[in-house]
């Protein structure tokens, strides 16, 4: 898939608009402020990422998940992740475009979820250890 300036400008219009909300966030801004110091390359790296998802584009090449193993990301921050991605990628990019971000989107956040907290403690809440 070849995709046009306009189409690659969406998906960055998304991810800054996603960082944005995520920092108004009570549960993402925490997370976000403390991993995140050099925003600019953050923001063409995960834009790289998403045009990868969205077009085929093929830019990004790393692994996803192993520097979000790495972040204390509590549970619940799955559902805030998701809400705001979920609310950026309907508002900046087409439907069809949208539509494929959110499918991987909420297949990330489970698969996230259940590799970063596959145990329950004694109350039956997600625990990363046994």
């Amino acid at each position: 898939m070849n995709p046009g300036s306009d189409d690659e400008a969406a998906i960055e219009r998304m991810v800054r608009l996603f960082y944005q909300r995520g920092l108004a966030d009570p549960v993402l801004g925490p997370i976000f402020r403390s991993a995140i110091h050099d925003w600019e390359p953050h923001i063409a790296r995960v834009a790289d990422f998403w045009s990868g998802v969205v077009h085929g584009t093929g830019r990004y090449s790393a692994n996803a998940y192993a520097p979000h193993a790495k972040l204390d990301f509590p549970p619940e921050a799955f559902g805030h992740w998701l809400a705001v991605f979920e609310s950026a990628a309907a508002e900046t990019l087409k439907p069809e475009h949208a539509a494929r971000a959110l499918h991987v989107a909420r297949h990330m956040a489970q698969s996230f979820r259940m590799g970063l907290f596959p145990f329950q403690d004694a109350k039956g809440r997600p625990s990363r250890k046994p």
